[in-house]
């Protein structure tokens, strides 16, 4: 499940350039009995097995470092967001623990510095997850985007933390579907009103909460109250037009 992932583009890249190694670790190497049996039956009975403490802690006591930070990649952690993810780009050494079957001891939880959840649904383990935040936190990583302003304008990392702007490319024409004027004008500061303009509109359509906590300047609400006066309009339009049918 890691080697394809690890193995490709960015991830691949930033490992070249020694910008970050990562290791995949089995939890079986921490076994003792003949068949590196690492899951049993629960306590209590239920469907499913359980994944067994010990091997957690013994590949925890032999992974661990002085500046380890232990993640436990479970459905009850704090949510993930890009916030985070800045916070363990600054990390020297992240260890994560990836749960599989029904679960693991409850005990295991006392290794995880923090736990983190990648949304609120389930998966089959843990392995995707962590294989999330290392995409979201190594391509953080000053040098391994090699222009770091890509990583500055994507959603949730821009300035204020809205939703990215429309992005175009040639043709200018396909199907009947037209690249903006602005984007074809040449006018840098038209083409920054109108990306900055279109980020706002999209967050407001899409995510409102995150207006709710976003550092605007005099200028987005200037922006917004345009986009909102356009919208009313438009409403009200649409309701003339109905009344006069």
């Amino acid at each position: 499940m890691f080697s394809g992932p690890l193995d490709q583009s960015i991830l691949r890249r930033a490992q070249e350039k020694n910008l970050v190694e990562i290791r995949v670790h089995d939890l079986r190497d921490w076994t003792h009995d003949r068949h590196r049996v690492v899951d049993d039956v629960p306590y209590g009975g239920g469907a499913g097995m359980v994944l067994k403490p010990e091997p957690f802690f013994e590949a925890a006591d032999a992974l661990r470092q002085d500046e380890s930070q232990v993640l436990l990649l479970t459905p009850q952690g704090e949510r993930f967001n890009h916030a985070t993810a800045c916070r363990l780009a600054e990390a020297r050494h992240l260890i994560f623990l990836c749960g599989r079957y029904e679960g693991f001891d409850e005990r295991v939880r006392t290794l995880a510095d923090r736990e983190i959840s990648i949304g609120d649904y389930v998966v089959s383990g843990g392995e995707l997850p962590a294989l999330v935040l290392i995409d979201a936190t190594v391509r953080l990583i000053p040098g391994v985007l090699g222009d770091q302003d890509s990583a500055g304008q994507d959603s949730f990392a821009g300035a204020g933390g809205l939703l990215d702007y429309p992005q175009y490319t040639r043709p200018p024409l396909y199907r009947g579907l037209r690249v903006p004027e602005v984007l074809l004008s040449g006018d840098h500061e038209q083409i920054r009103r109108w990306r900055r303009k279109e980020a706002l509109h999209r967050t407001l359509q899409r995510r409102p909460d995150l207006l709710d906590r976003a550092a605007l300047s005099v200028e987005d609400q200037g922006l917004l109250s345009e986009i909102r006066a356009k919208e009313d309009g438009e409403m009200s339009n649409t309701r003339r037009g109905h009344e006069h049918r």
